[in-house]
């Protein structure tokens, strides 16, 4: 089902036919190792992994799901036991993934009314040709015939993937209502989550520096735009008429910056400034700045007031997923799985 992407676990093994090399995590100096067995094919001797409700579920479904996320395995192993700690973690999820995408579909037609209009799978194949196979239907059918299946196959794992995600979302949409007592109390208990850093929104004058000037001539040029920004002229209109920061077409907005954000020489020159106010002069190797801050936040934790909805979807989140995570745990008891 590699046409899906219902897994978000960044986790996979190398599966590659002739030699790989690759190196673990972002390290240069990480280890360069030859090609490494996943270890489905031992785990899974005679090539299933699970039985859920008569389905079988193979080791090729489960290459096919993760297949994709081998780069980013990359990325988070820094050695070949991490590594392999990763692959057998995921191949446990993406079997139980696996075999709840069967009991969810299951579940789904249990009542002889339930039924996935024709037109709708049809829509959703044509996208996926559009999207996946650049509306080129020839490699569409290429990789059906790869994978050995029909087009009346493919057809019902779209509808079936079509019915998945229409469960899970019905499932989770039961859990939208969060009262204001349980989001003050969420956020009594948790104000260190809403700590806010220093952060201004800012504008920016760049004045660039040619061949020929000295600190003293950029200083002097730079201070020429703050001369008229004393006189009562509009940072705006000045970021449009004399910068050459990539931000003049938008007055030189820069939106909102953390402090942390900043190089240190334009942190220091906003520390001490308030909304409406802009910085004395800034030279640097490549030009003359001048900031101005159009809105202030200090450093602290954020009242309720401005959080609220934040809190509230945070909440809903969390409910969604345990109402989720108890209705699968309803379907696997009562639902006919036999593992390899």
């Amino acid at each position: 089902m590699s046409h899906h992407r219902f897994l978000s676990a960044p986790l996979f093994t190398l599966i590659l036919a002739g030699t790989a090399l690759f190196s673990f995590g972002a390290q240069p100096e990480a280890p360069v190792l030859a090609k490494i067995d996943d270890g489905l094919n031992m785990r899974f001797a005679n090539g299933i992994a699970a039985i859920a409700e008569g389905k079988i579920i193979t080791v090729d479904d489960i290459r096919r799901e993760i297949a994709p996320l081998i780069e980013q395995v990359q990325k988070d192993s820094h050695n070949e036991r991490e590594f392999n700690e990763k692959v057998q973690q995921l191949q446990d999820s993406i079997v139980q993934e696996l075999i709840d995408r069967v009991l969810i579909v299951k579940e789904f037609y249990k009542d002889e009314n339930h039924k996935i209009p024709s037109h709708v799978v049809d829509n959703e194949i044509s996208e996926i040709i559009a999207n996946q196979y650049d509306g080129d239907r020839s490699k569409y059918l290429a990789y059906l015939r790869s994978r050995g299946i029909s087009q009346k196959d493919f057809r019902k794992e779209t509808e079936e993937e079509i019915v998945y995600n229409y469960m899970r979302q019905q499932k989770r949409r039961s859990a939208t209502t969060v009262s204001p007592v349980k989001i003050e109390s969420f956020y009594k208990e948790n104000k260190e989550r809403f700590y806010q850093e220093d952060s201004s929104h800012l504008r920016i004058i760049q004045i660039s520096r040619e061949s020929d000037d000295t600190d003293a001539t950029l200083r002097a040029k730079t201070e020429d735009v703050l001369k008229q920004l004393k006189a009562g002229a509009n940072f705006t209109d000045l970021a449009r008429q004399h910068s050459k920061h990539p931000s003049r077409t938008k007055g030189g907005d820069l939106g909102w910056m953390r402090r942390s954000d900043l190089v240190k020489e334009f942190a220091d020159a906003c520390a001490n400034l308030e909304k409406g106010q802009y910085s004395d002069a800034i030279i640097m190797p490549d030009g003359g700045f001048l900031l101005y801050v159009e809105e202030r936040k200090h450093a602290g934790v954020l009242p309720l007031d401005e959080v609220r909805p934040q809190v509230e979807r945070m909440l809903v989140q969390q409910a969604s997923s345990e109402a989720e995570e108890r209705w699968l745990e309803k379907l696997r008891r009562t639902g006919y799985v036999k593992h390899f």
